[in-house]
């Protein structure tokens, strides 16, 4: 079957309605299906782009929401759901007639989660934006990035990823918790650009509390590129070795696998000698292959592993063992984390076609097979068998 039967998992029983987006809505609902939700996506007749990432154990409903009985649809889906997931820009939902305020009066237990690049409210709230704009408005931008070059974005995985679906899924599951005791839901306002500064709070703590952590401009710091001990060195084959060795003990260990212990180099901490020290290592690195470097280490507890590609992490033995990967067509995708251990998380491997469950998702909701057949005739729904 496409769609796993989900008859386990931690979140067995909850129905998830999520409104078909891009990044951080498929992920959030990615994240519940997971783990034993029943999660509905409700997607365009023709969407410009795919809406198939991240959409693993999903069921895809196609609904022309530019109608009336589109809309409809979507009210009656909801009325039954625990659980409601959009992507837009503030006000888009309730132009439609599907805010909050009309959609938790029909169904008081629901959890509105709305998630939206600068929140509901605020000057920027109706602002266009990727990740990378996200993070630059949290000032975390101008701290990431190599000596005398431009701030450099971590891909789209601090804002979309960390800050805007995890963190939304955190606010699911404490608004869940609420409803135990009030019996009622409530609305999730999850900004990517809030989240993105709030999964960062360690370099803004830590910039206050530990100052020497941060002595120096973007590039010039500990974690940041600017320490030779905790950096990327490249190999006489062009692959890459990553080096972590912050702790005195583990910096030692380093040295000796470099064979470096009686080089003379200036003491760890001596900031102001670091390029030497970088230089030394990467002239080191430079003289060994990826694997001649790995096999070393690997016998050296000096926190230096290799840069591996999709497909060696997904055939690592480690990676292998503690089932990282899953089987899906095409590259391996990673498996759920955390793991439970009495309610483990029930991932499926394969994603829905577009409306492939419609009909049988109005069959549910109360339609009879002819209307919703005329439904599709009539270009309000799309109907893949």
């Amino acid at each position: 079957a496409v769609v796993s039967t989900q008859s386990t998992g931690a979140l067995k029983g909850l129905k998830v309605i999520e409104l078909a987006g891009l990044a951080p809505s498929p992920f959030a609902g990615l994240l519940l299906a997971d783990y034993g939700a029943e999660v509905i996506r409700v997607d365009k007749l023709k969407p410009l782009l795919s809406t198939n990432v991240l959409a693993r154990g999903k069921k895809s409903v196609s609904v022309n929401l530019k109608q009336p009985e589109g809309i409809e649809i979507v009210r009656k889906l909801v009325s039954e759901a625990d659980i409601l997931i959009e992507p837009f820009r503030p006000g888009v939902m309730e132009r439609l007639g599907l805010g909050p305020d009309a959609l938790m009066q029909q169904n008081k237990r629901l959890i509105y989660a709305r998630l939206s690049g600068y929140g509901q409210d605020g000057p920027m709230s109706q602002a266009a934006g990727h990740d990378i704009n996200y993070v630059a408005m949290t000032g975390v931008l101008s701290k990431l990035g190599r000596a005398g070059q431009p701030p450099f974005p971590p891909a789209n995985i601090l804002a979309d990823f960390a800050g805007g679906s995890i963190l939304c899924v955190m606010g699911i599951l404490m608004a869940l918790h609420s409803r135990h005791t009030t019996g009622m839901g409530q609305v999730v306002d999850a900004s990517l650009s809030d989240g993105a500064a709030y999964a960062s709070s360690f370099l803004f703590s830590s910039a206050n509390q530990i100052p020497m952590m941060w002595p120096g401009k973007r590039g010039c710091n500990l974690l940041d590129s600017g320490c030779p001990y905790y950096n990327t060195y490249k190999t006489s084959d062009n692959r890459y070795m990553a080096v972590g060795a912050l702790e005195p003990q583990f910096y030692t260990a380093l040295l000796e696998g470099l064979q470096l212990t009686d080089a003379g180099l200036p003491h760890q901490m001596e900031l102001p000698k670091w390029g030497e020290i970088g230089a030394a290592f990467a002239d080191k690195f430079s003289c060994k292959t990826q694997a001649e470097w790995t096999d070393i280490f690997s016998k050296v507890d000096a926190c230096v592993t290799p840069v591996l590609s999709f497909a060696e992490a997904a055939a690592h033995p480690h990676n292998k063992t503690r089932g990282m990967f899953l089987e899906t067509p095409g590259i391996p995708e990673p498996a759920p984390s955390p793991k439970l251990s009495a309610t483990p998380a029930v991932p499926a491997v394969e994603s829905p076609r577009l409306g492939q469950h419609t009909i049988e998702v109005l069959k549910e909701l109360g339609y009879e097979e002819g209307a919703a057949v005329k439904l599709a005739e009539e270009g309000i729904v799309n109907a893949t068998q």
